[in-house]
């Protein structure tokens, strides 16, 4: 069965720095109710992961920044 070629769709522009900052936005309210509520000693990895979370997406916001300026 001979299948009819058809071309690549074109990217879709998306508004990377909107998506970023919302994602860091909500890992940093869940490190904030985490840290109004105080989990027991054994879920601490809940507050260390929404930490990292933040500083990752903090990263996030820069990359796309810089990429964004080479453009």
């Amino acid at each position: 069965m001979k299948r009819e070629w058809h071309p690549d769709p074109e990217p879709i522009e998306t508004n990377d720095m909107a998506a970023v900052a919302v994602g860091t936005a909500l890992w940093a309210l869940a490190l904030v109710v985490l840290l109004i509520f105080r989990p027991g000693p054994e879920n601490w990895w809940w507050t260390w992961t929404c930490v990292v979370g933040v500083a990752l997406g903090l990263f996030g916001l820069w990359y796309v920044r810089r990429r964004r300026s080479r453009q």
